[in-house]
């Protein structure tokens, strides 16, 4: 059945879940988009404040509406109110109770979010091969993709098909080199753009990191999307996180961004447990002359001006391209290469200065 028919089914699903007050969701003007993906349906149910609880068993009957006629998709339905989190930012401000404590994911020991302040510095690749590298070192690894609107593991780690739903709904990650991984793009089809609102987006960062079987790892790693948004807010205030790294080039462009995100970080009490230069110089291979393409020593600069730890430099080498784009990442394939080599240096780094990491 097309994604279309699907999503009038799941409408006319939800004609038979009766919300408070009367009336059927379906026709509820809270009611968002219904999303469908090869992998998924979602859709959000927004509520005036302190009608949350109250909502909650139309939820429920939702979700399993929607579940009879979603094929098989795995099926996220998020019950949001901005202007309730709003008031709760308020009633702490007026030392009444705030948010609720951050809480552990089951089967996870450590998080560590890698995160950028733009797009287009390496993130993902750079959050790929640091996760290989604590594989490499023993640790039980999972990555998950938190870019929801630009997801990239699949294309880094040459996954295929969407990942197995077991009968409880729990997500059954992909096995890549050893790594447990989950991106929302396993779900999408070629091309297929995310257009989820704030709060469907976060309530799908949720679902996929708390219902998915990571099965006892020692440490996931978090590919952020890049900036300081809902998502990047969302996972620091619902997770407790080790820490995070923070990705840049050497020109000053990224690096203002990249200062934002450490402030966001700074601010939001997350440890940042460094700063990499990527593609820090290039060195040709026919001449073996060194160029400052971005500039250099930005990055270290940065790092020293927010006292935090300057983690290393990563070349601008068409090896890491190459194997990124073919599914292939270099320190999976080729560990003894210079390039493997610089990722498992800042692994070892990061080991050295968090022995908790290690089993």
């Amino acid at each position: 059945m097309a994604n279309e028919l699907i999503a009038t089914a799941v409408r006319n699903a939800l004609a038979s879940v009766e919300i408070p007050g009367g009336g059927e969701l379906a026709g509820y003007g809270g009611l968002s988009e219904i999303i469908v993906t090869t992998g998924a349906v979602a859709f959000a149910i927004s509520v005036a404040p302190g009608m949350e609880a109250a909502f909650g068993p139309a939820r429920v009957a939702a979700q399993a509406a929607a579940e009879k006629v979603a094929e098989g998709r795995k099926v996220m339905v998020s019950l949001t109110s901005d202007r309730a989190q709003a008031a709760t930012g308020q009633a702490k401000a007026q030392g009444r109770p705030g948010p609720p404590p951050r809480e552990a994911v089951p089967g996870v020991r450590h998080i560590v979010a890698v995160g950028s302040g733009k797009g287009g510095v390496g993130k993902s690749t750079v959050a790929v091969n640091l996760a290989l590298g604590f594989a490499a070192e023993g640790l039980r690894t999972g990555i998950l993709d938190a870019d929801l609107y630009g997801p990239s593991i699949p294309k880094l780690l040459g996954l295929e098909g969407k990942p197995a739903v077991r009968d409880d709904g729990i997500f059954a990650p992909h096995e890549a080199y050893g790594l447990k991984a989950m991106s929302i793009g396993s779900m999408l089809t070629a091309n297929q753009a995310v257009v989820w609102r704030g709060p469907m987006a976060t309530s799908a960062l949720r679902q996929l990191l708390r219902e998915s079987d990571w099965g006892g790892l020692d440490v996931l790693v978090v590919d952020l999307p890049p900036g300081t948004g809902d998502i990047q807010i969302s996972l620091v205030q619902q997770v407790p996180l080790l820490g995070a790294v923070i990705v840049s080039t050497p020109q000053d462009l990224a690096l203002i961004d990249a200062k934002k995100a450490m402030d966001m970080l700074l601010r939001t009490d997350v440890p940042i447990l460094g700063l990499i230069e990527n593609m820090s110089y290039f060195v040709a291979p026919d001449t073996g002359k060194r160029y400052d393409i971005f500039g250099h020593g930005g990055a270290k600069t940065a790092a020293s001006t927010f006292d935090i730890p300057f983690l290393g430099e990563i070349p601008l080498v068409m090896s890491i391209r190459e194997s990124s784009d073919a599914g292939r990442p270099v320190v999976a394939t080729d560990p003894d290469g210079a390039e493997a080599q610089a990722f498992r240096a800042i692994v070892r780094t990061i080991l050295a200065a968090s022995p908790q990491l290690k089993p």
